[in-house]
């Protein structure tokens, strides 16, 4: 119940976190369960709710990409459905919605990209005219740069569906991050790993977004006990990156930073979906000036000339 704008739980009933139906999202989900149980002491029952992302079968950068594996979670959170939200939080909108905050980001799995190759292959090995499999324009532009002797094949759908590509024989191989790989216990598929520096992830590839009603004060202090400080600052100065250059997740943009105790490296990249080029450019600051960095590199690659790659995705 609410009482002055207070959301007030009881102890004997369980925390309800909302959850796309996907077996990713379920093991992230649980995972953030059962962490949230470790340090509250309550219960948490998963609730799963279907987005368009996981419905539509067109492809994310018809579809728009952003919001579209979020918007329905953060509708049952306003409305009370559920109690707080897992999300991937690459898939998150860089805008905070009114009535809800970002109450914990946990310490953030390998940001890596990896191959998933027939035959154990390396991404070196792939033969010319290798047909390799991904649904994101950011990887398929730095998979042209690396290697624009390779057929790039846009494709949906699961983990389990991605890497069935390539055992039916369908593809030589695909792309898929790390992080959803280790989570599901599958990363000993992997035949190849991508160096960020070569393979610049997403905005916050690899980190975990719980979220929750700004009002709910109590859930809110208990959730913070997850936040992972390097990790925030991290994926606070990707984002900010993402915002700047008014790019979706579905935009050809990487952004990959790391926090030391005194210093975060931020590294952003935009690409051209369409032909063998891109902008990459460096920067390192303060930590507390993680948003202002991103805001900077964004602007010196707009100033590149990075508006021209990303209208072609718009």
């Amino acid at each position: 119940m609410t009482t002055n704008s207070v959301v007030i739980h009881s102890m004997d009933s369980p925390l309800r976190l909302g959850t796309r139906r996907s077996a990713l999202a379920l093991a992230q989900s649980g995972m953030i369960a059962r962490a949230i149980t470790g340090v509250t002491g309550r219960d948490v029952e998963l609730i799963e709710i279907s987005t368009y992302g996981d419905v539509s079968k067109e492809a994310l950068a018809q579809i728009g990409g952003t919001g579209v594996f979020v918007s329905a979670l953060r509708d049952a959170l306003a409305a009370g459905v559920i109690d707080l939200a897992v999300h991937s939080l690459k898939d998150l909108p860089t805008a905070s919605p009114d009535g809800l905050v970002l109450a914990a980001v946990p310490e953030r799995e390998d940001a890596r990209d990896v191959l998933v190759a027939r035959d154990g292959l390396k991404f070196a090995d792939l033969p010319p005219g290798a047909r390799v499999g991904t649904g994101s324009p950011r990887r398929a532009a730095q998979l042209r740069l690396a290697r624009a002797d390779l057929e790039i094949v846009a494709i949906r759908g699961n983990v389990d569906t991605r890497i069935g590509f390539v055992a039916d024989g369908v593809l030589d191989a695909v792309v898929l991050a790390y992080a959803g790989m280790h989570r599901l216990g599958r990363i000993g598929e992997a035949t190849d790993y991508f160096d960020p520096a070569t393979m610049v992830p997403a905005p916050g590839q690899g980190a975990l977004a719980v979220e929750c009603r700004a009002d709910d004060t109590e859930l809110t202090a208990q959730l913070a006990r997850l936040d992972h400080s390097p990790t925030r600052l991290a994926v606070a100065a990707e984002r900010a990156l993402l915002a700047a250059l008014e790019a979706g997740c579905s935009a050809p943009v990487g952004g990959y930073a790391t926090a030391t105790d005194e210093l975060i490296h931020l590294t952003g990249i935009v690409a051209d979906v369409a032909s063998p080029r891109s902008i990459r450019m460096s920067t390192t600051g303060p930590l507390d000036q993680a948003e202002r960095l991103g805001q900077d590199l964004a602007a010196r690659l707009l100033a590149e000339g990075a508006a021209g790659f990303m209208g072609k995705q718009t």
